[in-house]
């Protein structure tokens, strides 16, 4: 969920550090620190708050050839300075992102043996480990080999030891980090814009080797060095800069347009000649099971309504953080898709693991080249989102709900139930797509975010698609407003939700399924009865039949396929417009982190 980078090199690492934290700030963090050697000695420099804290506490003129630098949320230990990162302790410095599980146990044996510790972290556990362990082996590489036997739990490390100054270590287990490859110089990275600025080269360590940074890589596996593969990020520092707007939601909501064609066009290019040749063969499993969090969670939810509506395979759409606790009945019959945008969701990838475990198939949609998830899987589908900076996920959202609502286009063809003809209507409106979603974003939605930003309490319902279309809305709302933001479907409404209902209460209801629109209209006169304030997303097409609501967001009569990706396009906005009325941090919300890489 943190941040890491690291430098070693002919550049002033402090200014490499700050410039990398600043890039990683969109995962979220309350903390922020730096350790560089200074010639004489490794130097700590930390603080709670704003990397601008950070800045404000270093010297100016200092220069360091190799250091590292980390951004925190606080899972072990309150968010301060002495909690913050890095930690040392004698010889060994370090940063870590994750969690580890036997800390405690840890803790007390190290205790014993005389280490003293500041802090209330798992992190500085691991650098005392470290430094005990070296006391006996006398060498780095074997010590972080040695003491990685004893943790419990997933952790990214960047390490520096006083006996090699001008060297720099890393090593990972179930935490992403990447090795970023120069000229004559080498980054450690949570993520790839931390080193875009200098380089979109690129090896990714595996769980449990180490990597030696001097003025070259070395990658160790098992203690024997291991040639690499070196990446080449696709995009450039660009995607990863606000270019004007305000926030970088806002740009990635301008951005769903090109996303949506670039996702899609590779399946599509040819029609359905395409369609067919260039996905998994979906046909040869009896039942799909969907698994992700969050907004790769509602993104299942909306497969599940296109697949079964047009197919005849049943879905179920599991959370992945239960998916992995309870009894599974998956067998050979069983396709499970796991939906990530990082490709390094902690659950997710527990899940997969699970699954593969019992040899059940596996199909990863995700954003990252390269990410755990999209390496472990047995068949991967990228979606082409390019780099996500905001909190809050948008384009990427969209581009898995793209994916899903091709794979129900290619099942339903190949069962007969989508005609030829019908197949190609779909595909033609596909690429009418991107000018859909320009002519939505284009709307002005000011007017509903002054109905909602002064009220600390909204209600999204729908029915069908458009209640898994509503439980996205409400989690963007509720992510960077704050609002308190429940759903339901419709029809539960009378089972005691409506009680909670009030004057000028404000109920957000989607509806765009024209075969039940007419009951989730009512459930509307319902609230509406008792003084609500009522905003309808709908098509032009239902809106015209109905004028019971106080506001109204329309989206074009289209079809099952690509209607769902348009209606999201207003739902994001009202929450875009809400949180900025109410002054929030939009593309770092509160206690959010972008990649949730722990549980």
């Amino acid at each position: 969920m943190c941040g890491i980078i690291g430098y070693n090199g002919h550049k002033n690492s402090i200014k490499v550090l700050i410039s990398g934290l600043k890039a990683l700030e969109y995962r979220g963090y309350d903390s922020a620190g730096i350790a560089y050697y200074n010639g004489k000695r490794t130097e700590i420099i930390k603080t709670a708050g704003r990397i601008a804290n950070l800045e404000k506490k270093l010297k100016p003129n200092i220069h360091s050839n190799i250091g590292i630098g980390h951004t925190r949320w606080a899972t072990h230990g309150k968010p301060n300075d002495v909690n913050s990162h890095p930690h040392r302790m004698h010889k060994f410095t370090i940063v870590h992102n994750g969690i580890i599980e036997n800390y405690e146990v840890l803790k007390r044996e190290l205790i014993k043996k005389g280490y003293k510790f500041k802090t209330e972290t798992d992190s500085e556990v691991i650098a005392a480990l470290l430094d005990f362990t070296y006391n006996s082996e006398k060498d780095v590489l074997k010590t972080i080999a040695k003491a990685e036997e004893k943790l419990i739990g997933a952790y990214a490390l960047g390490i520096l030891c006083d006996d090699e100054p001008n060297t720099l270590y890393a090593t990972r287990k179930d935490s992403p980090l990447i090795i970023g490859v120069g000229e004559k110089e080498h980054f450690i990275a949570s993520d790839v814009p931390a080193i875009l600025k200098y380089t979109n080269k690129y090896l990714i360590l595996e769980d449990n080797e180490i990597a030696k940074i001097t003025d070259e890589v070395t990658i160790y596996h098992d203690m024997k060095a291991v040639t690499k593969d070196v990446l080449t990020f696709e995009g450039d520092l660009e995607v990863a800069e606000k270019n004007g707007y305000d926030h970088f939601m806002l740009k990635e909501i301008h951005e769903e347009p090109t996303v949506i064609k670039n996702t899609t066009e590779p399946f599509l290019i040819h029609g359905l000649e395409s369609l067919l040749k260039k996905m998994p063969n979906f046909t040869k499993y009896k039942r799909i099971e969907i698994v992700g969090c969050g907004s790769a969670y509602h993104a299942g939810l909306v497969g599940k309504a296109i697949i079964e509506k047009y197919t005849n395979t049943p879905v179920t759409v599991y959370i992945a953080s239960e998916f992995r606790y309870q009894k599974l009945f998956t067998d050979k019959d069983t396709l499970v898709i796991l939906i990530s945008q990082s490709g390094e969701t902690a659950d997710t990838l527990a899940s997969l693991r699970k699954i593969k475990s019992q040899n059940v198939d596996s199909l990863a949609i995700v954003n990252v080249v390269g990410s755990s998830l999209a390496r472990e899987a047995k068949e991967t589908i990228y979606i082409k989102a390019g780099p996500e900076i905001s909190v809050a996920t948008t384009k990427a959202y969209l581009a898995q709900v793209a994916i899903l609502s091709l794979i129900a286009l290619n099942i339903g063809h190949k069962q007969g139930i989508i005609s030829e003809n019908k197949a190609n209507e779909i595909i033609k409106s596909f690429e009418a797509l991107p000018s859909y979603l320009e002519e939505e974003i284009s709307k002005n939605y000011k007017n509903i975010a002054k109905a909602l930003y002064k009220k600390n309490i909204s209600f999204y319902i729908g029915r069908g698609i458009d209640y898994a279309l509503s439980m996205e809305g409400s989690l963007k709302l509720k992510e960077i407003s704050y609002i308190v933001s429940m759903c339901y479907p419709a029809g539960e409404l009378k089972h005691g939700t409506i009680s909670l209902i009030d004057k000028g209460t404000n109920v957000i209801s989607v509806v765009t399924d024209k075969a039940i629109a007419d009951k989730t209209l009512s459930n509307i006169k319902e609230v509406k009865s008792r003084g609500a304030i009522i905003t309808l997303v709908t098509t032009d097409e239902i809106a015209k039949e109905f004028s019971g609501a106080d506001y109204i967001a329309t989206i074009p009569k289209t079809n099952d396929f690509i209607s769902p990706m348009i209606t999201a396009i207003p739902l994001q906005l009202i929450s875009y417009e809400t949180a900025k009325l109410r002054g929030c941090d939009i593309d770092k919300p509160k206690n959010l982190a972008k990649s949730v890489t722990v549980e």
